[in-house]
């Protein structure tokens, strides 16, 4: 590898300009330390940083490149549609495609394009208590949903990496009357959640969960937990708001909800979308049952809007990727997120380094404890010292990890056997590397 002298020299200008040097917290190394990499280009599995260094890729833009980057189908495709403009303020084609393409796969009946996650949950929590009259929003601690006011109460993701706070509200600026209509519950635990509803449930406009959690780490739902999520919200009228932004079209064709809701005989009320439905643009959206969609602006009072909402580019990548996005490739992914988690159990098994791999489909995650994480509370009790022990051994070795260990790790149908090779050969050393800190 090469020295990052590139890459500080860009970090110390950025810093000039941008708070902290970067557009995302996670971005800057904070949680692992060191320089962060900026990336030049990136093509198929593989990262190339301004120092002329390649990564395999464990990142994967935080899910979107399911199909790996510049897929040459999806840049043929923007290519042609930039050609004819990038942004016309009107209804187009490929928005209404891509909506139909969204209702196909998945529960809802109708579906609002928007540009990002944060503004696809913003949207439908507003959606929520617009249609039921309602205040009072249940929310689990650890579950990111993005950085509105009313979520940021005990949030994961770059929060949990950030502060490691268990903070209400999450972070200065946040009012504590923008949290007061938040409830904030333990992850996983139905009993917590029947309590909250037996006190407020006529209160309570919606529940909002991560629909399989990658934000404090990769947290699978308890098996039934979703269900008995869909079913208390039903018997009290609260609406069930399912965020799909992480795993929607990445876990399945159908994400999560493929995966438990379609087999189990159960529908969201509410499902937010992102990431992969943009194939890499800033495209996300939220959708569901047609008499609460009915509420929203032009069709009911509930109001949205948003300027480059169904920007014709960005739903064209989108779309795109989504009709690549087949049964081969979803074997594929999963395969390979089997094989390098199974590789990396054994790497810091036969070293003696505690250690809890955690999946879900192909998202997965590795925790430094030995105990097993099933709420946000266990999230925060790993090793993080560790995970940044082996984050810069992997990342010496040519693998670029999430950044922190709170984060979800990606692959997609680009990692070939050349790039899993690189990764199951780096991890042996960076297992070593991890015993070695801990035993001094």
């Amino acid at each position: 590898m090469l020295a990052p002298d590139l890459s500080a020299s860009w970090f110390a200008r950025a810093q000039k300009v941008t708070p902290g040097g970067v557009n995302s917290p996670v971005r800057a190394f904070n949680a692992v330390g060191g320089t962060p990499r900026f990336i030049k280009s990136a093509q198929g599995a593989w990262l190339t940083d301004v120092d002329g260094n390649d990564y395999v890729d464990l990142v994967c833009s935080w899910g979107p490149m399911l199909l790996g980057h510049a897929h040459p189908e999806v840049i043929a495709a923007v290519q042609a549609a930039v050609l004819r403009g990038t942004s016309y303020g009107t209804p187009t084609e490929p928005e209404v495609e891509l909506a139909e393409e969204i209702v196909s796969r998945t529960s809802v009946a109708q579906v609002r394009l928007v540009s990002s996650g944060t503004e696809a949950t913003m949207s439908a929590v507003r959606l929520a208590r617009g249609f039921t009259g309602r205040e009072l929003v249940v929310k689990f601690a650890g579950c990111y949903h993005g950085h509105l006011d009313a979520l940021l109460a005990q949030a994961g993701s770059g929060l949990a990496t950030h502060q490691g706070s268990q903070s209400v509200p999450g972070t200065p600026g946040v009012p504590q009357g923008a949290t007061d209509a938040t409830i904030v519950l333990p992850y996983n635990d139905e009993a917590a959640v029947e309590q909250v509803f037996t006190e407020y449930g006529d209160q309570i406009a919606c529940l909002i969960t991560e629909a399989s959690p990658g934000n404090m780490g990769v947290v699978p739902p308890r098996p039934g937990f979703n269900a008995f999520l869909k079913k208390i919200c039903a018997q009290h009228g609260a609406l069930f708001i399912f965020d799909e932004v992480m795993t929607g079209f990445r876990v399945s064709r159908s994400g999560q909800w493929g995966l438990d809701g379609a087999v189990e005989g159960w529908e969201p009320d509410l499902v937010t979308f992102g990431k992969v439905m943009g194939g890499g643009f800033p495209a996300a959206a939220f959708g569901g049952r047609a008499d609460v969609m009915q509420a929203l602006a032009p069709a009911g009072p509930v109001y949205q809007a948003g300027t480059l909402s169904g920007n014709p580019i960005a739903t064209t990548a989108g779309l795109t990727t989504l009709r690549l996005a087949d049964d081969a490739v979803y074997a594929h992914v999963d395969q390979t997120a089997e094989v390098i988690g199974a590789a990396a159990t054994e790497a810091f098994a036969r070293v003696g380094v505690p250690h809890r791999l955690q999946r879900n489909g192909n998202m997965f995650s590795i925790f430094f404890t030995d105990e097993e994480v099933v709420d946000y509370a266990g999230a925060t009790q790993q090793d993080t010292e560790a995970f940044a022990v082996f984050f810069h051994a992997m990342l010496e070795s040519g693998c670029y990890l999430p950044p922190s260990a709170f984060e979800a790790w990606f692959v997609s149908a680009a990692h070939d056997e050349r790039a899993i090779e690189q990764v199951l050969a780096a991890l042996p050393a960076a297992a070593t590397a991890v015993a070695a800190a801990a035993n001094h």
